[in-house]
């Protein structure tokens, strides 16, 4: 099935399901479901959350949980900035110079009192928190079909802050499995951990992408996104 299909599909349950929450509707976006806190506390209590110091999670509503429940567990976490509109493509969260983790998990709170730094200042990532649309049995993500996460995955590998043993998680609602075979491309980010407010649905380690595929790149992205200007200058 086409990738768009299934994510219509998706939203569509979502919505009709009354599974749903808010932003609405879910259509268009890392749709927020019932039970995301849920599945945040059962993330937590797994070994490669356990022995995480520093996070990186997408920015959406259903992974709030796990922003909050990271930073009060001492975690640093980091943020990509949307769409990788600067240089400084990066959001620091500390938890030890953050008061109020529940505004700092927001969009305009993590800006607010978040750092924003270049790949260069961050720490080696031991945990990547991604919001998916869909996930595959064998932990094929699907996204919102803009690129941005194995994008920004991409990067951080490139910058040798992330490998094959840096962990990738997502939680999702049940709703949001499914047992369709999606074709998946060398740039995609697989998932290895997969969590649901019932459930953790897999825990397997995959081979994960090596870094930027500059062929796949067009100009006019690499145009727009300063980082990809600076690292393929330093070629």
């Amino acid at each position: 099935m086409d990738k768009q299909a299934l994510r219509e599909r998706i939203w569509d349950k979502l919505d009709e399901s009354g599974t749903a929450r808010f932003p609405f509707p879910p259509h268009g976006r890392i749709p927020n479901f019932d039970g995301a806190a849920d599945a945040a506390e059962r993330l937590a209590q797994n070994t490669a959350w356990q022995e995480a110091s520093t996070i990186k999670s997408n920015p959406d509503s259903p992974q709030r949980p796990v922003r909050k429940r990271a930073l009060a567990a001492g975690k640093t976490v980091y943020m990509a900035v949307p769409r990788l509109r600067d240089e400084a493509c990066f959001l620091r969260l500390d938890p030890d110079s953050i008061d109020d983790y529940d505004h700092a998990t927001t969009i305009n709170g993590s800006f607010e009192v978040g750092e924003q730094i270049t790949p260069e200042a961050m720490e080696t990532i031991d945990l990547i928190v991604s919001g998916s649309v869909a996930i595959t049995e064998s932990g094929g993500r699907i996204g919102k079909g803009e690129g941005y996460s194995d994008l920004e995955f991409a990067i951080l590998r490139e910058c040798g802050l992330v490998d094959d043993e840096t962990t990738t998680a997502t939680t999702v609602h049940e709703i949001q499995l499914i047992d369709d075979e999606v074709p998946e491309a060398p740039h995609d980010v697989p998932i290895d951990l997969v969590v649901t407010p019932q459930q953790t649905v897999r825990d397997e380690r995959r081979e994960k992408p090596s870094g930027l595929r500059w062929t796949n790149l067009s100009e006019e992205r690499i145009d727009e996104i300063p980082i990809l200007q600076h690292l393929m200058d330093e070629q």
